[in-house]
């Protein structure tokens, strides 16, 4: 083999390993987001539950607050209570 040809195959062998390295970077790389990906989406869910109760919990405190006749919230409180009387209706009635 001639010494241009043995120069540009020990070029080649180089870069080779250098994408080889390089792959194997992003791969793990790829990998460790895929792991944080799934992390915060199950932050974000455990967030959102959360979230939800705590809109109940504060719903439930302004109607008590309504229902003890807290001026302003006396008439949400009113309200419903009858869209409950009547969602508790349709229900009674099928």
């Amino acid at each position: 083999m001639s010494g241009q040809g043995y120069e540009e195959l020990k070029l080649l062998n180089r870069k080779i390993d250098e994408l080889v390295n390089s792959y194997s970077n992003l791969k793990h790389e790829c990998e460790n987001l895929r792991t944080e990906k799934e992390a915060l989406k199950s932050s974000l869910l455990d967030r959102e539950t959360e979230m939800k109760e705590l809109e109940k919990r504060y719903e439930r405190v302004k109607l008590s607050g309504a229902l003890l006749g807290d001026g302003e919230n006396a008439t949400e409180a009113k309200k419903k209570i009858t869209e409950l009387v009547r969602e508790l209706t349709i229900v009674l009635l099928f």
